[in-house]
C-alpha cells in the first residue's frame, strides 16, 4: 500500500509540475494586454509577401550595413524597444548585384517550424554579450515568424523593406550584435 501511495503521489507531483510549466509557457507567450504593436506585426506576417508598414522615425544614416552572399546588402535603419517587451528591427534588403538573386534558404534558419512557413528572415538573432544571451525572432501562435515573409527572389537593384521582432533584452542593454545567416554580423543600438 505504501509503494502504491508513493507512486500515486509522484505521478500527481509530475502532473502538477507539467501543468505549472505549461501555464508559465502560455503566460510567457501571451501579449500581456491590449498592446497593438505586436498584433499589427503578427497580422502582417500572415499575408504572403508581407512587409513592414511605414517606418516611422527612420533615420537617413543606417545603424548598420551587412553584406551577404550574391550581392545582397541589408541596411538596418532602426531597432526600437516598445513597452510590450519587444524589439523591432527595421531595415532594407537590397540586391547590389547585376542579376536577380534567389534568397538563400539559410536566412530562414534551421528550425522546422519556421522553415515550414516559407522563406523569411526567421534565422536572425540578437546577441547580448553582456548578459550572455541570444534572442531569436518571435513566432505567432501558429508558429509563423514575426518577420518579413513570402519573398523568394530580388531583382538587380531592387529593395525590399524588412522587419524582425525579438523579445527585448534587459532595459539597461542598449547595444546588441545582430546576426543573420549568410551575412556579416554588426553591433546595433536599441532605442526606446
Amino acid at each position: 500500500m505504501s509503494i502504491r501511495f508513493t507512486k500515486t503521489a509522484r505521478r500527481g507531483a509530475l502532473v502538477v509540475a507539467a501543468l505549472a510549466g505549461l501555464t508559465l509557457g502560455a503566460v510567457g507567450c501571451g501579449s500581456g494586454g491590449d498592446d497593438e504593436k505586436p498584433k499589427a506585426s503578427a497580422s502582417a506576417s500572415k499575408e504572403e509577401g508581407s512587409g513592414p508598414s511605414a517606418q516611422e522615425g527612420e533615420s537617413e544614416e543606417p545603424l548598420a550595413e551587412l553584406r551577404g552572399s550574391s550581392g545582397l546588402l541589408l541596411q538596418i535603419t532602426s531597432a526600437e524597444r516598445d513597452s510590450g517587451g519587444f524589439v523591432t528591427v527595421n531595415g532594407e534588403l537590397k540586391n547590389d548585384g547585376d542579376k536577380s538573386v534567389a534568397i538563400p534558404s539559410g536566412l530562414s534558419g534551421n528550425e522546422t517550424e519556421i522553415i515550414r512557413n516559407g522563406r523569411s528572415l526567421g534565422g536572425a538573432t540578437l546577441v547580448d554579450s553582456r548578459s550572455k544571451k541570444r534572442y531569436y525572432v518571435l513566432r505567432d501562435t501558429d508558429g509563423r515568424p514575426l518577420t518579413t515573409t513570402g519573398f523568394s527572389t530580388i531583382k538587380a537593384g531592387d529593395r525590399l523593406a524588412v522587419f524582425m521582432q525579438f523579445p527585448a533584452p534587459p532595459a539597461d542593454t542598449t547595444e546588441v550584435t545582430f546576426q543573420l545567416p549568410t551575412f556579416a554580423s554588426a553591433t546595433i543600438s536599441i532605442s526606446g
